[in-house]
């Protein structure tokens, strides 16, 4: 299918069995995988997968699930990679980034989206490997990168990304653009004038657009830090950043920590920042972090956050200023 439906437990049909038969290549233990009956089973396996993926555990396969099912079944080899529109996505740009950065060559964050910053580096590789510069990953650079074998001892990205965050930092030179659910839009106001006293240039979006939408439009906004506010799929409050198991947006988690930090003393908050891989989070090229305030749909989470919208907002916004401003100190890198 080309245009996923956003599929749930109750659900039939060929789209269904489509969904099974990914999550089955993928080593999951689905039970019939060719039933076409969105089951008990089935809810099971897209949950256990979301998990893994850093995606919301909802059970439901919406777009974000299934464009992650969709990348998860490239290996680097399997095709061609290069530098196209709409950019390439996979499991096997992720592995190819992952490689560069460990050899040196700055592929940027490594995403699992083959962008400019990727492509520079593969073309940097191919010419210190002494192979045609066609900026073209197929079976030569391929067994190239082989032939260097695993040395992932960390990645240039990221080490180029945490020094850019030992520097003193302003947050009235930055811009931010602030996201948040309609029915948040009191918390999203609060926190908004809060930012521009500070002196940051904002912009506020309450549009509700799916998270690539708003990735694009604080993309093409050159947006310095990116802030999400919504509900989450958690009683207890959670702030997200870019990461993976074997990468991460060191600024991301910088400035997820700081919030954490603040928060956690007028609400419930998970012990640390946790990585996703939240369109709004990966496909964003700035400093990214969502908070995720409570339970969508829970009529506590919702009174709270409306009785302490102004300690909540006061919070967010010294978070925020000590993330961008806070210069990292410490090396360290938690488990």
């Amino acid at each position: 299918m080309t245009e996923p439906l956003s599929l749930r437990r109750g659900e039939t049909g060929e789209e269904v069995r489509d969904l099974q038969l990914r999550l089955a290549a993928l080593g999951v233990e689905i039970g019939d995988a060719q039933s076409g009956v969105y089951d008990a089973s089935t809810e099971r396996c897209v949950r256990a997968f979301q998990e893994t993926r850093g995606l919301r555990v909802d059970g439901i396969c919406g777009p974000q699930t299934w464009s992650a099912l969709v990348e998860s079944g490239y290996a680097l080899g399997d095709r061609l990679l290069y530098l196209r529109r709409p950019m390439l996505r996979g499991d096997d740009v992720a592995e190819l980034q992952a490689r560069l950065n460990a050899l040196g060559f700055d592929a940027g964050r490594e995403d699992g989206i083959l962008g400019p910053a990727t492509a520079r580096a593969l073309t940097d590789f191919q010419r210190n490997a002494g192979l045609g510069l066609d900026g073209i990953c197929g079976t030569t650079t391929v067994d190239a990168l082989a032939r260097l074998g695993d040395r992932r001892t960390g990645s240039v990205a990221e080490v180029r990304e945490r020094e850019g965050l030992r520097s003193v930092r302003r947050l009235d030179e930055r811009r931010v653009y602030l996201w948040c659910t309609p029915g948040l839009q009191p918390l999203g106001a609060a926190v908004g004038r809060g930012l521009a006293e500070s002196g940051a240039e904002i912009v506020i979006d309450v549009s509700g657009e799916l998270d690539s939408v708003v990735a694009d439009d604080a993309n093409r906004y050159e947006a310095d830090v990116l802030l999400a506010l919504r509900l989450g799929d958690r009683h207890e409050v959670c702030v997200h950043h870019f990461g993976t198991e074997r990468s991460r947006s060191e600024s991301g988690l910088h400035l997820a920590a700081a919030l954490l930090e603040e928060l956690s003393s007028i609400a419930s908050v998970a012990p640390c920042p946790e990585p996703k891989r939240y369109a709004i989070l990966r496909e964003t090229r700035m400093t990214a972090v969502v908070c995720e305030l409570g339970l969508d749909g829970d009529v506590d989470t919702m009174g709270r956050l409306v009785s302490n919208n102004g300690a909540i907002a006061r919070a967010i916004v010294r978070g925020v200023r000590h993330g961008v401003e806070r210069p990292i100190r410490e090396p360290a890198r938690e488990a």
